[in-house]
């Protein structure tokens, strides 16, 4: 991917630039918003990467005069400021995610990856992999024909899994998307869902689809 990093903490910035680069991704990196903005409008790129607080001009108005201009690059914000009216800022501006400091490097790794890689939501009315079939209008889901019948934050659960198929969806993200939680409950309320969710949807099929990656989350995929 070629990544857009806005970020004037130099410790910062160049830690996760070189993470990223070690993971084969190109880098420009920028330390001020007027840069940024300049370069987010004027070459194309997979996602930018862009810290709250920037001199010469802050992260907010930078991704909003961005989007302005007609630039629909994902943005994924980084802060200190993790309050939820913060969050509904940075969102309302026109940024795709929310990420709080200090944050895991892998965590980093699996937002930009869903951001990139995110297909259109808007038209989507129907979500598969492999015969498993979840149905946005009605509310619905099938395996190989067979109706499956779950609760409501089962199917919250699925559907983002399936929104980003192929994807690994860490334990944090289901815990925001899902759960509106942006903190740690320091219960097992994901993992006993998740648990939940696997018996609905694999007991009684020979390959399973829902798979748990050790140390870093889960994912959706069809069977090889």
């Amino acid at each position: 991917m070629k990544i857009l990093l806005i970020e004037d903490d130099r410790q910062t910035a160049d830690y996760i630039a070189k993470g990223l680069r070690q993971h084969g991704h190109v880098v420009d990196q920028v330390d001020n918003g007027r840069d940024g903005l300049y370069m987010a409008t004027g070459d194309p790129y997979d996602v930018m990467v862009v810290d709250r607080n920037l001199p010469k001009m802050d992260g907010l108005s930078m991704v909003k005069a961005a989007r302005d201009a007609g630039t629909r690059t994902p943005a994924l914000f980084l802060t200190t400021m993790g309050g939820v009216d913060d969050r509904v800022a940075g969102l309302d501006a026109g940024a795709d995610d929310y990420l709080v400091k200090p944050f895991a490097f892998a965590e980093l790794m699996a937002r930009i990856s869903a951001l990139a890689r995110r297909p259109p939501m808007v038209a989507q009315t129907k979500l598969q992999v492999s015969g498993l079939e979840v149905d946005l209008l009605a509310r619905s889901v099938a395996r190989d024909g067979k109706r499956i019948d779950l609760l409501a934050q089962e199917f919250k659960i699925l559907e983002y899994l399936m929104r980003h198929a192929g994807e690994i969806v860490t334990r944090t993200m289901l815990l925001e998307k899902v759960w509106d939680f942006h903190f740690d409950p320091k219960t097992n309320i994901v993992e006993t869902h998740i648990s939940r969710l696997r018996s609905k949807i694999d007991k009684g099929f020979d390959r399973p689809l829902l798979h748990t990656v050790r140390g870093a989350g889960y994912v959706i995929r069809p069977p090889e």
